[in-house]
């Protein structure tokens, strides 16, 4: 029992992101205020990235190596900074 608390693998990460994508999804299909939508969607967005950034520290660049790839994480926090536009403005004033 000790064991699985402590020694998170990649399968961890990957199944949180398929439950935040879930609740995202039923965010969007139940609700029917644009903001509440909104943050569903951004949800649905945070998922997808953990998922990107997951499967880059998978296949990627040992950092051992003297070189890690960052190109997922770069469009990770592209996306990060869209959806928070998206987001603003759409905000009622």
């Amino acid at each position: 029992m000790n064991d699985l608390l402590f020694n998170i693998g990649y399968g961890h990460f990957l199944v949180l992101a398929a439950v935040l994508f879930l609740i995202g999804v039923v965010g969007v299909i139940l609700r029917r205020n644009a903001l509440i939508i909104l943050m569903s969607v951004e949800l649905m967005l945070n998922a997808a990235n953990m998922t990107l950034i997951t499967f880059a520290r998978m296949w990627g660049t040992a950092p051992s190596a003297g070189r890690e790839d960052m190109s997922a994480h770069t469009f990770a926090l592209i996306v990060i900074a869209v959806a928070a536009m998206s987001t603003s403005t759409a905000s009622p004033r």
